[in-house]
């Protein structure tokens, strides 16, 4: 039996959704004068085979397609393609384990193949994670599509929500920010001709440097989720790029200001939920950014592109989080954990211990795309040690380390964004192209453990 874990995230933002077919569940949706929108439930199939509904976690509720194996189908009728021209297609899927492909084809089973869009774990049967396809021709007006499910994994492989058809301008789908290939491809170039330092007979032989940050400040802004809309947000403690607000932007963050971070080249915005005891705020002594490896082969890893950014956590995740649960705080130090709050989700630490939690985010990447519009669906956690399929560029595997000045009690503590379950983190990379560049070729490709400076 699976377990269902909800894990919510925001659609594509800002879309005026208007209801053509309820029978189809097919919504069309305005985007620019340009280009338009057509959303089709899973759960509105005309006919299917192997598939079951269930109640979705995902946003807006309904049913999804669930229990989904290779060679399981649904056929979807009239859905309106557009006109010719650049179409993205899209899925919202849910994976805990395996991968695969969602064909979708025109006319029947065999039809021809309009897109595949890959499908590989996301966190959970309903941790929900936007999937895309670049489609350069296509049928166009009213058609009929089949979603044909294909896999070598045994089993069950994903749950589908819903698919999107975004088509008639040559943009970007809202909420995708598509990097730009050239400087991209420069940035490659100029890490690829790096020359990597000497690494010493005594060097410790894990892939990893780190930045060594301090808080700096708070407000209720979220440049990556709520841009432009200061206190639209619950309340953030950032630490990193001394200017980071609701207004933020790489330009923003490269003019200068500063950073709490140690090296002064990582310019980057790092923010998370803010800390409560007894309803002061409690806000971290200490944070460091590791950068490091999770792959087989750390050979494979690139440095981000700037401007890239991604959330690892879930905010509206408010679930009970108990000893030995996964997302956890900890206490670190002479003593460790002695106890536990009285509602069972916060540890009580030692007086000589601390308050401490870490936060991993995704380490594989699109290679297209800065941001997406859950700010999640553009990254990946390798399953495997590999980075593939959709998500085939390796990066380097993030984790915030956060320590906190309490022991706690068994009164708890509580998040600006809720439970404990709510930790979440953003990053907003705004690193030198060089520093960057250099840590990664010197202390994640050749396996070596460097500090803040980049010396091993």
């Amino acid at each position: 039996m699976r377990r269902h874990t909800p894990h919510l995230h925001p659609l594509l933002a800002g879309a005026l959704a208007i209801v053509l077919a309820a029978a189809l569940g097919i919504v069309l949706t305005a985007q620019s004068a340009r280009a338009a929108t057509v959303t089709v439930r899973a759960e509105s199939y005309a006919a299917q085979s192997g598939v079951t509904l269930e109640a979705t976690g995902d946003t807006g509720g309904g049913r999804n397609a669930a229990f989904l194996a290779d060679g399981d189908w649904m056929r979807f009728d009239g859905v309106d393609l557009g006109p010719a021209g650049r179409l993205t297609v899209s899925a919202r899927v849910a994976s805990a384990t395996g991968s695969g492909s969602v064909e979708l084809r025109t006319g029947s089973l065999t039809g021809p193949l309009l897109a595949a869009v890959q499908v590989s774990p996301t966190g959970g049967w309903q941790s929900w994670a936007t999937r895309t396809a670049d489609v350069t021709t296509h049928p166009t007006g009213p058609q009929t599509v089949f979603a044909v499910l294909r896999s070598a994994s045994p089993g069950d492989f994903v749950n589908i929500n819903w698919f999107s058809f975004v088509g008639g301008s040559g943009e970007a789908a809202p909420g995708w920010v598509d990097v730009d290939q050239a400087e991209w491809g420069a940035q490659l170039a100029q890490f690829r001709a790096m020359t990597p330092a000497a690494v010493p007979s005594n060097a410790v032989r894990v892939p990893e440097f780190n930045a060594t940050c301090t808080y700096d400040h708070s407000k209720p802004d979220d440049p990556i989720v709520s841009p432009g809309l200061p206190g639209a947000s619950h309340m953030h403690s950032f630490f990193g790029n001394k200017s980071t607000d609701a207004f933020t932007t790489l330009q923003s963050l490269s003019a200068g200001a500063g950073t709490s971070c140690t090296p002064a080249k990582d310019l980057s915005a790092y923010w998370i939920p803010t800390l409560y005891e007894q309803g002061r705020a409690v806000e971290p002594d200490g944070v460091i950014v590791y950068y490091g490896s999770r792959l087989v082969d750390p050979t494979a890893t690139v440095p981000f592109p700037r401007g890239f950014r991604m959330i690892a956590g879930d905010a509206k995740l408010q679930a009970s989080t108990p000893a030995g649960s996964p997302n956890q705080f900890f206490c670190a130090g002479p003593g460790g954990e002695t106890g536990r709050s009285s509602d069972g989700n916060w540890p009580v630490c030692a007086p000589t211990a601390k308050l401490v939690h870490q936060l991993l985010f995704p380490d594989c990447w699109d290679g297209k795309h800065l941001d997406s519009p859950d700010h999640k669906s553009h990254v990946a956690f390798t399953h495997d040690g590999t980075c593939s399929g959709a998500y085939p560029v390796a990066i380097p595997s993030v984790s915030f380390v956060i320590s906190y000045p309490t022991s706690g009690s068994a009164a708890g503590l509580s998040l600006s964004s809720g439970m404990a379950s709510s930790i979440h983190g953003d990053l907003f990379n705004a690193w030198d192209n060089a520093a960057l560049g250099q840590r990664v070729k010197d202390c994640i490709v050749q396996r070596a453990k460097c500090n803040s400076a980049g010396a091993f």
